[in-house]
């Protein structure tokens, strides 16, 4: 199965009292029932480099039969020196960001 990802985005935030780091992007869905999700892998390297799968969650309701662009986000609180996320999808990979934004 072909998953279309797109508009992907790390982000450091290094606000006072809001210390955290997201990445985000859009997946491209079969149709309403399923909800994509980010989870961090198991394994992870020495490097400041995360890694993170994606999942595909499907409901049990009932659902559009249409293609749909679903938001997926990975949150983490506290400070964070990552400089780059992988994405995987059952063990291959679908995106790299190697640009983190910092706000400060």
């Amino acid at each position: 199965m072909t998953i279309k990802t797109k508009d992907w985005t790390a982000q450091i935030d290094r606000m006072p009292g809001a210390a955290s780091f997201r990445t985000f992007g859009t997946v491209t869905v079969a149709h309403t029932g399923i909800t994509p999700k980010l989870e961090m892998t198991a394994l992870q390297d020495k490097s400041f480099d995360l890694r993170l799968e994606l999942k595909l969650e499907t409901s049990s309701e009932a659902s559009l039969q249409v293609l749909t662009d679903k938001v997926v986000e990975y949150k983490a609180l506290g400070d964070s020196n990552i400089t780059g996320v992988s994405i995987f999808h059952e063990g291959k990979l679908l995106h790299h960001i190697d640009k983190v934004l910092i706000t400060h």
